[in-house]
């Protein structure tokens, strides 16, 4: 990422940095729990954005060096992104072992998933972690940036702000009346595909469909 001329803040180069932390996270948390029914999945998705990056020469250079205020909001949202990532791979776990219990598999008690309550109570601490640096993220866009609502930036703002909200939503749910279950897990996903959109969607288009 780091070059002579600049710092490359490509799309892929980005997507690359999510992909080793949230694997870099993952692997860490195997040895404590039991994540093996995730694990193929942050690995696919890893080895998925490697292929990509090597078939996609995207640059997009930029001097963030010479920023420290930019360098405060790309980190807090990168690590509100990867922390949000995690939790929807642990919102997949949960879903998974409420459809076995749904159904009555016995087999569940003899798994190596590990307990609902441990899997619950870690997705949540990644959800309120994750909406406290995205909270973050957008109070220094707002106080460092000049053009949050510009033309350029206007959609991404918009789209982090309406999933900083299902994000917040669903944790201040959980906290006060006590919410879990599908709908948390619905609003969850819907949170990180807009999230996702924020963050990529237009700069897919732009940098590497059209560019």
């Amino acid at each position: 990422m780091i070059q002579g001329e600049g710092t490359n803040m490509s799309i892929m180069n980005v997507a690359s940095l999510i992909a080793w932390l949230v694997t870099f996270t993952m692997t860490l948390a195997s040895f404590s729990f039991a994540t093996a029914i995730l694990m193929p999945v942050v690995f696919g998705f890893a080895a998925l954005i490697v292929l990509l990056s090597a078939v996609i020469p995207d640059v997009h250079m930029m001097q963030i060096a010479l920023k420290p205020a930019l360098i405060i909001h790309i980190t807090l949202a990168l690590l509100a992104y990867g922390c949000l990532s995690i939790a929807v791979l642990y919102a997949v776990q949960l879903a998974y072992i409420n459809s076995r219990l749904k159904h009555k598999k016995m087999s569940l008690m003899h798994s190596s998933l590990p307990p609902l309550m441990t899997v619950e109570t870690i997705f949540f601490k990644l959800l309120i972690t994750g909406t406290v640096l995205l909270t973050l993220s957008l109070l220094s866009g707002f106080v460092f940036l000049d053009n949050m609502l510009g033309t350029e930036q206007a959609h991404k703002t918009i789209l982090s702000v309406i999933a900083w909200l299902v994000f917040c939503i669903t944790a201040m749910g959980h906290q006060k009346w006590g919410w879990r279950g599908r709908p948390v897990i619905t609003a969850t996903f819907i949170g990180a595909f807009l999230l996702t959109l924020a963050y990529f969607g237009s700069r897919f288009v732009r940098d590497v469909l059209l560019g």
